[in-house]
């Protein structure tokens, strides 16, 4: 991971919205299932929102900005699915205002995806062939 990133991935987490602060109070400190998350996540050459790296799932709270640049996402969730992820996208008045309901789809996913069979990566050590 380049420092830059890291630097860069470090400030969003003190920048967190508000809907990214609120779904993290129920995902950090392994509260969901005993699963541990990670928050503003370097991966490859992107930063999620959280991670999950034993049930490889990624979530991403969009705001609006997103249904305008629906192409870069669709990129994005690809290149995660080819390294073996999968994408949970959740809009931020979603989480704000059905916090539970995400919660719960976001269990049922982890519940449903197995644990891969090789050890998880590490942050930031997936990197994008040129």
């Amino acid at each position: 991971m380049c420092p830059d990133k890291g630097d860069f991935a470090r400030t969003l987490r003190k920048r967190s919205t508000d809907a990214e602060n609120t779904l993290w109070k129920s995902l950090r400190a392994k509260r969901l299932q005993g699963l541990k998350f990670r928050r503003q996540e370097p991966i490859g050459k992107y930063i999620v929102d959280f991670v999950c790296y034993e049930k490889k799932i990624i979530i991403e709270i969009d705001g609006g900005q997103h249904s305008v640049d629906k192409e870069k996402d669709q990129e994005r969730d690809h290149w995660f699915k080819t390294k073996g992820f999968e994408v949970l996208r959740f809009w931020n008045n979603d989480v704000l205002k059905k916090t539970e309901e995400i919660l719960e789809i976001i269990m049922k996913r982890c519940l449903e995806s197995p644990s891969p069979l090789s050890p998880p990566i590490k942050g930031g050590d997936i990197q994008e062939k040129s």
